[in-house]
């Protein structure tokens, strides 16, 4: 693959990471605030995304890949997602706005699997090559940050303040985040640059190199998801997905509930560096997966994966018991650990243990728990904990609420430690099909 071509991928990546990361982060805060109630209302926008993932990864996943030019495709699904979601900065009534966001998500979630397909079509060695090209995913997600320190920012108190000179008016900006209402209202921003990122993917994308659709795949295909569920038979598969559903759920309790907490009095972040800090997280994910593979060597698969959820048990306890500011930045780390040690080493299990016929299926199998049913059990009741359970008086006990995924974290890795044993057996007697060669 030349280095032009290696550039588009990487930058295709780029902007498809920088849509997503743009708004995730503080939508969980924005909704309340248009007085979308948090037994329904909430639920149903924030689960747009999982649900999209499931309808995706059992269907609109294949259907796109089989029916049309996949940079054809994501050129179409990022002119109307992207203008859904730009529409999104400028609603907010509850229905207009669950609508766009799931026209948004239904388009946007398949194109993830595209960019993948169109990636992994131009490389000679994908081992080599894409590791380097998805990267460009993970800055992406960590730029998206950035452009609001600047957004949300209260220029009157700027412009009061009169500064002498570029540092010192950059200092001045940098230190001059909305503030209560104002910072809320300023939130929608984070829609309209989404919008306008995915927009240029759109345009960018006709650019990218041609990519034809697939032709449906052979019985075997078709009968994935059959040949899915039964793996579920396996003692040490079963008790691999029901931790990675717990996981799953306690990871999507840390996007529901940090931007709110990182605002919140306790700690005190400004509201225009809320996203930059919780982008610590992805930087700190990129030099975790430098080391992942030397960890798996040494440590095996179990107790790797047992380290990725006790980073999230880690995370949450220092939330819990000691929330000074600097103490919940440098503990956004601890997201590289919980990222790479479990999340990347259950995919990369699945891909070394299991036969190759059998892979697909596999991976689907924890996609669906990863980004779809994990997802939705956390979006469902998120909003009700933090807004209805654990609020007196208008006042968040971040404690009591932290607790919940703390506990749900170390039973995982009890959970994990105690009942996870991969058969020391080869595939044909595991799975009862040959062993695919590594």
């Amino acid at each position: 693959m030349n280095k032009a071509i290696r550039f588009k991928l990487f930058l295709m990546m780029v902007l498809e990471f920088f849509i997503w990361g743009a708004w995730l982060p503080k939508i969980f805060g924005y909704l309340p605030s248009l007085q979308f109630n948090p037994e329904w209302q909430q639920p149903l926008i924030l689960n747009a995304f999982p649900v999209a993932a499931i309808v995706g990864m059992f269907f609109s996943n294949q259907f796109a890949d089989r029916n049309f030019a996949a940079e054809k495709f994501l050129a179409f699904s990022h002119l109307v997602g992207g203008l859904a979601i730009l529409g999104l900065g400028f609603t907010k009534s509850f229905w207009p706005f669950f609508a766009l966001m799931l026209v948004h998500c239904l388009l946007y979630v398949p194109t993830i699997s595209i960019t993948n397909s169109i990636a992994f079509s131009q490389m000679k060695d994908a081992q080599k090559e894409f590791g380097i090209v998805r990267m460009g995913g993970t800055i992406g997600w960590i730029l998206a940050a950035w452009p609001f320190t600047f957004i949300l920012v209260d220029w009157d108190k700027v412009k009061a303040a009169n500064p002498d000179g570029l540092i010192k008016w950059l200092g001045t900006v940098l230190g001059s985040g909305l503030a209560g209402q104002a910072l809320l209202d300023g939130t929608r921003w984070t829609y309209i640059v989404a919008g306008i990122a995915s927009l240029v993917l759109a345009a960018f994308s006709l650019t990218l190199p041609h990519t034809p659709p697939k032709k449906a795949a052979a019985t075997v295909d078709k009968l994935a998801w059959v040949e899915a569920g039964r793996l579920l038979k396996h003692p040490f598969v079963l008790v691999l997905w029901i931790v990675t559903f717990v996981d799953a759920f306690v990871h999507n309790c840390y996007f529901n509930w940090t931007e709110t907490f990182l605002k919140s009095s306790e700690v005190g972040v400004a509201g225009n560096w809320t996203m930059p800090v919780m982008s610590i997280g992805q930087v700190a994910e990129i030099l975790t997966m430098f080391i992942l593979g030397a960890t798996l060597k040494k440590l095996g698969w179990r107790a790797t994966m047992i380290v990725g959820i006790l980073g999230h048990a880690g995370r949450f306890a220092v939330y819990a018991f000691f929330p000074n500011q600097s103490a919940i930045i440098i503990v956004q780390v601890l997201h590289g650990i919980c990222y790479a040690f479990f999340f990347a080493t259950v995919y990369i299990f699945v891909d070394e243990f299991f036969p190759k016929d059998a892979r697909a299926s596999a991976q689907g199998l924890f996609n669906v728990m990863i980004l779809g049913i994990g997802a939705l059990a956390a979006n469902t009741i998120c909003p009700t904990l933090i807004q209805k359970t654990f609020a007196h008086d208008g006042v968040t006990d971040f404690k009591g609420l932290f607790l919940v995924p703390l506990a749900a974290a170390l039973a995982a890795a009890v959970a994990l430690a105690l009942f996870f044993r991969p058969p020391q057996k080869s595939q044909q007697q595991i799975f009862g099909t040959p062993a695919a060669a590594h």
